[in-house]
């Protein structure tokens, strides 16, 4: 069963330096968390991703996915305005396209920002996914469609985080991944999602969909949202 990782920069990604590294067939970190533990395998960041935040050495086995990489893996899963234009969800969609794995469990992407005290692993930083962003508006959606996405190819996303979260995903623990496996969804929700986003083609094959995001009715992409929600609501009514 190939297992990733994926570690994100909320406070709850310091559990991740005590674990085992065989419970995982690939790591990959957002931005800074790859200084929570130095054997991780890949690393992804946004093109604007500070040069004195990068890592100054590597082992040969360890990589850089850079836009050139992540911008084709998520436009295989519709492109950024439908999949959601922010690091944690662009990296689950690269580990879909690239790894094909059983189950993604993700550390520190909780995507919740205390207002005192620590809002990143680090200290304080910017709470990037809640800035005002078209494909933004509800970060739940955004996890949920992962979710199926992740599921119709037979992937399990499962969250690690002890924490409040905006992900929907199951939780999780180190132990039982090797059982997790991937919800049922409603068919016919996800089919009227799917074909909503077909007939708006709201697709921008760079990915800086910010440039033209006066294209973009925000009413529209909120009703495809709902049908996302509803179907993983109906998930879990069942």
């Amino acid at each position: 069963m190939s297992i990733i990782l994926i570690m994100g920069s909320g406070p709850s990604v310091l559990e991740a330096r005590a674990w085992d590294r065989s419970a995982f067939n690939h790591i990959l970190a957002i931005n800074n968390a790859y200084a929570v533990r130095p054997d991780w395998d890949s690393l992804i960041h946004p093109e604007d991703f500070p040069q004195d935040r990068r890592p100054v050495e590597m082992q040969n086995s360890q990589t850089i996915v850079t836009a050139q990489d992540y911008v084709p893996a998520q436009n295989q899963y519709g492109g950024f305005v439908y999949a959601g234009g922010t690091m944690a969800f662009t990296a689950g969609y690269w580990a879909l396209a690239h790894h094909k794995p059983r189950v993604i469990a993700f550390i520190g992407c909780d995507m919740t920002y205390a207002k005192q005290g620590d809002t990143h692993f680090y200290g304080k930083g910017t709470a990037d996914p809640l800035r005002d962003d078209i494909t933004l508006q509800s970060l739940e959606a955004k996890a949920a469609r992962m979710e199926i996405c992740a599921a119709e190819q037979g992937c399990a996303l499962v969250n690690l985080s002890p924490e409040p979260s905006r992900l929907t995903y199951p939780r999780a623990t180190l132990s039982a991944l090797t059982l997790a496996a991937p919800r049922s969804f409603p068919s016919d929700l996800v089919q009227r999602a799917k074909e909503k986003e077909n007939a708006l083609s709201y697709f921008v094959p760079s990915g800086r969909y910010w440039e033209v995001r006066d294209q973009f009715d925000p009413a529209e992409l909120r009703a495809i949202d709902a049908l996302w929600l509803a179907a993983a609501e109906a998930s879990r009514d069942t």
